[in-house]
């Protein structure tokens, strides 16, 4: 399945509490349908020192999102996005902007 949105790209929130932010895709799970924006849907976590951590305390992270209420943001505006066959590959494609996003 080909994918609308990929890590590191940019993203608009639609709905919930952090409605109309942007921020870069940091992970995506397929499976679940979820994905993770930089400083979007922050969290505090309580938590353990361990090996690898040494303080512990409350710790701020991002939760995950369901992956249909981002949206690709490109050129400063969100865009749909469609997938095209130029030049025999298949590329994403703007449709706000008619234009190639992976260039």
């Amino acid at each position: 399945m080909a994918d609308r949105i990929r890590t590191g790209d940019t993203v608009e929130v639609l709905t919930g509490a952090g409605r109309g932010s942007q921020g870069r895709v940091l992970r995506i799970d397929r499976a679940a349908q979820r994905v993770v924006v930089e400083r979007v849907n922050l969290v505090k976590r309580h938590q353990k020192p361990t090996a690898t951590q040494r303080q512990g305390g409350i710790i701020e992270k991002e939760a995950s999102i369901n992956l249909s209420n981002v949206s690709l943001v490109h050129h400063g505006d969100r865009t749909r996005v469609v997938f095209r066959v130029v030049d025999g590959k298949k590329v994403r494609w703007s449709r706000k902007h008619d234009e190639a996003i992976d260039v």
